[in-house]
């Protein structure tokens, strides 16, 4: 009996310390969850983890020069772990004044008392991080890990996350053509075509969370770093597209027109050159941008440039002489029921198929093409669709407009159709399109796709060349290339164009005035307009040089309305401004000075620049050099011996250390932004080439942040 109480009383005494047990730790549950459950919580967040996708960085777009057109560049939050283990009592005491002076001199955002307090609080507070400034440079972020405790690096408790901000360097040039990469919209330009290959892949980094949504990285480095994207070489010339924008911009103001665009494609391979425009911008009538890509994306009527494609059909499919004549009156004819008119009177009633062509005679080219396809229409409409204006060219970038040239069995084919699309109506082409057209006359008849991409590389490495591609290797026979020609180069001789007066070298072209239908507003047979309600497009589109055609260029303005309206007088000054300034800078279009292997008897006069770029051209050019300065310093001529280069040591740099502005005249642009803002100045440029003004004369004294402006050759 009593080894059974024994027993009991152990297994009684057992049971109650369970319950005691359990009491215990159903109270400890209740006191963690309902009294400690928000400061376990806040442990537990300040314990997070997370790995997050590091942003690789975009790669760059570039003109054929290698200038830039888009970049991205790295922006970053900085921050501080003020009570990082590294960063005690002493050392912080020490040089929380300093840094707190550093930090307000360079951000220039709060005073020196105000960051001093901003990290005595966050010493006292225990924070871990505390966010200094937002979207800091490259180059003040190295500054920063200068600073007094900084100068550690993550043992100083800097803390830095990278963002990168893409940048167009030339703002608006090209800006619709370079386009943007747009998550979840539809892409533009050479941005969103390319997306794939300029993002790169994206890296890793584990990151804790410090409070609320703020994370700080766990380590120093990436735990899979990202890889950058490829680079995307374009054929735009950057110098090239100046001239264009200007030229066109210029031409909009004056005659205070809605939009337009101008082109300028290489004849033989198809790059686009330049590629300009703009539009009125919404609420201010003066001012212009790169909103829409107009010559890719907008097929419109072309007016009279289309009678270009149309007699390309009579001449070629019947063998026409240009001498064969028409009667075209009193530049009146009717059409069934439909009566067409010219824009001016004709200078006799019978006109040759040259002078119809040069006068830009509606009536002329609308009565040769119905003599010879009244019969079969659909074979004038076979030839137009063999020149490639019945589809889109396949563009490598998107967004390119559909075009439409009306079949015999379309609902909407009349028994004027003929007539009225042989002279560049009830159609719709791009204006890229009919570049292409009158770049495949310049080219011989050989008809190729325009191009906008040279090449891809890879930390600089081709990964991919772009061809020339070829859409027609013979739109139609020599003999009716020749006469196209003579043609077009009639047109500014002693035609509609002549007033592009144009003496240092030949052009063919071909002016064209067209009346846009306002859909919806009219319509019927007045969607064009009555009377003065009438909305124009103008329009030039040629070749230069016309001896050895290296360009082809078109123009388009819409919507003239200072009372000019015609081609010749809106469209043809851009063109002529275009064509005039390539040609005096293409190497291309001058006849080399040493053709003839003359020997060199006076050396030229040379710019100040850094050695070897200078040494460099001197062998390449096959110019007499010398020079004792070994290292890449910036260099000088000296004036002694006038048979050879002889470079000496310049003093801009030694004076430049010293705060003294040098004279500066002679340096290029790219020469002065290294100089100047490597010691300390702030640079505004104006113009391009080399130095001719500035606004600190030379010799006087400056300070780092002081601004100097320089005006350009």
């Amino acid at each position: 009996m009593e080894n059974k109480k024994d027993i009991l009383s152990r297994a009684y005494l057992v049971y109650v310390l369970m319950c005691v047990f359990a009491i215990a730790i159903l109270y400890r549950i209740f006191v963690i969850q309902f009294e400690e459950g928000d400061e376990w919580r806040r442990k537990a967040e300040a314990f997070t983890t997370k790995v997050f996708e590091i942003e690789a960085v975009r790669g760059n777009i570039f003109d054929v020069n290698g200038n830039l057109l888009a970049t991205s560049l790295p922006y970053y939050e900085v921050g501080v772990d003020i009570n990082a283990p590294s960063i005690d009592n002493k050392l912080f005491k020490a040089n929380r004044d300093s840094l707190a002076y550093m930090l307000s001199e360079l951000f220039q955002d709060r005073s020196k008392k105000e960051y001093l307090k901003l990290l005595k609080d966050a010493r006292a507070s225990g924070d871990r991080y505390v966010v200094l400034k937002h979207n800091v440079s490259y180059k003040d972020l190295q500054t920063i890990k200068t600073f007094p405790i900084f100068r550690k690096g993550r043992r100083g408790g800097l803390v830095t996350l990278q963002t990168n901000k893409r940048e167009r360097p030339f703002q608006r040039l090209a800006a619709r053509t370079v386009g943007l990469a747009r998550d979840g919209i539809k892409p533009v330009g050479l941005e969103g075509a390319f997306d794939s290959i300029l993002t790169g892949i994206s890296g890793k980094r584990l990151m804790q969370k410090i409070a609320g949504d703020v994370w700080r990285p766990i380590n120093d480095e990436n735990e899979v770093e990202p890889k950058d994207g490829s680079d995307l070489y374009t054929t735009l010339d950057v110098n090239i597209q100046d001239v264009a924008d200007h030229a066109l911009l210029k031409a909009l103001v004056t005659n205070n027109a809605s939009h337009g665009c101008a082109v300028l494609m290489e004849v033989k391979t198809g790059e686009i050159k330049a590629i300009a425009n703009l539009a009125r911008n919404k609420g201010d009538s003066s001012s212009y941008s790169e909103s829409l890509n107009y010559a890719l994306g907008y097929a419109t009527e072309p007016g009279s440039t289309f009678k270009l494609a149309s007699l390309l059909a009579v001449i070629d499919e019947y063998n026409v002489s240009l001498e064969e004549k028409v009667f075209v009156g009193n530049g009146k004819f009717t059409f069934s029921n439909l009566e067409m008119k010219d824009s001016h009177a004709p200078e006799t009633p019978t006109l040759t198929v040259q002078r119809i062509f040069e006068t830009s005679s509606n009536v002329g080219v609308a009565k040769i093409t119905t003599k010879y396809f009244s019969k079969n229409p659909q074979k004038f409409i076979d030839r137009l669709n063999s020149f490639h204006l019945n589809k889109p060219l396949g563009l490598s970038i998107p967004g390119e407009g559909i075009p439409l040239i009306k079949q015999t069995k379309d609902k909407d084919w009349y028994s004027t159709s003929l007539p009225w699309i042989s002279h560049g109506y009830e159609s719709k082409i791009t204006p890229l399109q009919t570049l292409t057209l009158y770049n495949a006359v310049a080219n011989g008849g050989r008809m190729v796709k325009p191009k906008f991409v040279r090449e891809i590389k890879r930390n600089g490495v081709v990964v991919k060349k772009f061809e020339t591609e070829v859409l027609s290797e013979q739109i139609v026979s020599k003999a009716t290339i020749a006469k196209a020609k003579q043609m077009l180069e009639g047109v500014v001789k002693n035609g509609s164009g002549k007033r592009l007066n144009i003496t240092a070298f030949k052009v063919g072209g071909k002016t064209g005035t067209a009346v846009i239908a306002k859909a919806g507003k009219h319509g019927g047979k007045t969607a064009y307009g009555v009377g003065g309600d009438k909305t124009y497009q103008a329009s030039f589109v040629g070749y230069f040089p016309a001896d050895n055609p290296l360009y082809t260029c078109i123009v388009i303005i819409n919507s003239p309305s200072n009372g000019n309206y015609y081609a010749n007088v809106v469209a043809g000054p851009v063109f002529k401004e275009i064509a005039e300034k390539v040609y005096s800078s293409s190497l291309n279009c001058i006849e080399p000075l040493n053709a003839k292997h003359d020997l060199l008897t006076k050396a030229p006069k040379v710019i100040e620049t850094q050695n070897n770029e200078m040494t460099s051209v001197c062998k390449a050019l096959s110019i007499p050099n010398r020079t004792q300065i070994q290292s890449n310093k910036y260099v000088s001529e000296n004036m002694k011996d006038s048979t050879r280069v002889e470079l000496v040591e310049s003093n801009v740099e030694s004076l430049l250390k010293k705060g003294i502005v040098p004279n500066l005249q002679g340096l290029s642009a790219k020469d002065v932004l290294y100089l100047l803002e490597n010691n300390g100045l702030q640079v505004r440029l104006f113009g391009m080439g080399t130095v001719q003004k500035q606004s600190v004369d030379a010799g006087k004294k400056f300070a780092k942040g002081d601004k100097i402006s320089l005006i350009l050759s």
